[in-house]
């Protein structure tokens, strides 16, 4: 079957755009739905089989006729009104969607009642289109699967290159899907680097806030320390609205009592093109060898963006952080994977067969051909790890993560040299700043000769995003290095 679509301005819209289109009856909130359905069916399951999407809602069409109605009749909510969103598929929802975190041991659970975020969007008019392939149990199932694998969804493809083009951390489904126009936005969720990296791989924004600005409520947790949900679009724009939607205090979750008076409800107040200027920014060039030398990095991209950013009016300075080199010890993600997974899995329904570490283990060994692709050797690591969350080694790690990453680390850095941001090559400032709970956010910069997406990411201190999201969208509006990636040509009917 072929669909024909009409010019609709170009291929991937903006939240305004879709919103003035819409208010001046262009096109609905269920057209867009279709549209994206049309293009996940033609390249996502078909086609170059990106394989982004793993679950579609089977109601999204008729959540968006709804909203549509309710544009009529009553006005928009706000900005997200009619607009598609795609969820990682950690994220719990209550409706007919399964949330299994890629592993075929949970391909059936349907959670009781949406995740707090997940009510949020539903409150600001945003379409729930589906959820999106990951790679399994957030990288805690083998030392040698591949980034964006799961044994019920199989692997995701980066859009811009070959099948052998690296896909990013464990939201690569999230940053794939937007990236190839298959949403207009989506959430993924990070403990380290799992937005932050896909986000420049697939040449997209990505912004990991702070831990506890969005409550995890309804996330299946692979860490308490360090893991939170954050927005994944196109450009800044998008990912400062989305980002004004997930954040808020939820009484189920301790971690955003601290963010009461320090959450804003529109960051698009920080969309200041001349944000640049006067800013001083952190340039960390001191990274190791293996990182410079590899594929990932391009030293003409990364001093390009250092050269737009000091041409943009900021001062710049060469930073180090002393404590950026440390040997981290990986004991507060070992014990609380164990911790927060168990936990998880034990308060699921009895019809399922699954309720402990030990369980998933055994499924995954009976059921080997499906799901032990690349076995399950990390899975096994942490069974034998206790369940208290006393042991001496991880209350030590938990200390020395936090007083190494901020007292000693970021907080350190921004205060010896009195900045307002560091900007790191690519995403390799994620450990530092995700052990301390701090925001970073991802932006393109470029693409290699090859054809691979780089970008940049500008870090700073607890409850910053709005001083980041003022930097990345001056950066992003002196630059416009993104580009879309080949993949269909179709573009959204506006005939009436």
């Amino acid at each position: 079957m072929t669909i024909k679509f009409n010019e609709f301005y170009k291929e991937e819209l903006t939240i305004n755009e879709t919103q003035s289109a819409m208010e001046n009856g262009l096109v609905t909130s269920k057209e867009l739905v279709m549209y994206y359905l049309y293009r996940i069916a033609k390249y996502d399951q078909d086609g170059p089989r990106i394989n982004s999407v793993l679950e579609i809602n089977p109601d999204a069409i008729f959540i968006a006729e709804a909203l549509d109605n309710e544009r009529n009749t009553k006005g928009v909510r706000g900005p997200l009104h009619g607009i598609p969103v795609l969820l990682k598929d950690n994220i719990e929802t209550s409706d007919s969607m399964h949330t299994s975190a890629g592993a075929i041991a949970l391909e059936q659970y349907i959670a009781e009642k949406d995740a707090f975020l997940v009510e949020k969007l539903r409150k600001a008019g945003a379409v729930i289109l589906g959820k999106t392939n990951m790679t399994e149990l957030a990288n805690a199932m083998s030392t040698t699967m591949w980034a964006g694998y799961s044994s019920r969804g199989g692997q995701v493809l980066n859009p811009y290159g070959d099948p052998d083009l690296y896909v990013g951390g464990s939201s690569s489904g999230s940053a794939v899907a937007v990236a190839a126009n298959f949403t207009v936005l989506s959430v993924g969720t990070e403990t380290d680097a799992s937005i932050l990296n896909p986000a420049i791989q697939n040449s997209v924004v990505g912004i990991k806030p702070t831990v506890g600005l969005i409550s995890r409520s309804g996330i299946i947790l692979f860490t308490y320390s360090q893991d939170t949900a954050g927005p994944m679009a196109r450009n800044v724009t998008d990912a400062a609205l989305l980002l004004g939607v997930l954040a808020g205090l939820d009484k189920e979750d301790a971690a955003t009592f601290k963010s009461e008076g320090r959450i804003e409800h529109d960051y698009a107040i920080f969309l200041d093109s001349d944000g640049l200027k006067g800013a001083r920014v952190g340039i960390f060039k001191n990274a190791s060898n293996d990182f410079l030398n590899s594929d990932e990095y391009d030293e003409a991209l990364f001093q390009n963006a250092v050269q737009v950013i000091k041409n943009q009016g900021a001062i710049i300075e060469e930073i180090d952080i002393p404590s950026f080199h440390r040997e981290w010890n990986w004991g507060v993600n070992l014990y609380e994977l164990k911790h927060s997974l168990d936990n998880f899995l034990s308060q699921l329904p009895t019809n399922l067969p699954i309720h402990s570490i030990k369980d998933l283990i055994q499924y995954n060994q009976i059921n080997k051909e499906k799901a032990l692709k690349y076995g399950q050797d990390k899975l096994e690591q942490r069974d034998f790890f206790p369940n208290t969350l006393r042991n001496s080694d991880y209350l030590l790690n938990k200390l020395e993560d936090l007083y190494f990453s901020q007292d000693q680390g970021i907080d350190l850095a921004l205060e010896k040299y009195n900045l307002d941001s560091i900007l790191f090559p690519s995403y390799i400032g994620s450990t530092i700043s995700a052990k301390a709970g701090y925001p970073s956010i991802a932006i393109p910069a470029g693409y290699k000769q090859n054809g691979r997406p780089f970008g940049v990411t500008f870090a700073g201190t607890a409850y910053s995003e709005g001083k980041l999201i003022k930097l990345a969208y001056a950066f992003e509006q002196a630059t416009n290095r993104r580009k879309s990636p080949n993949i269909g040509t179709e573009i959204l009917n506006t005939t009436k």
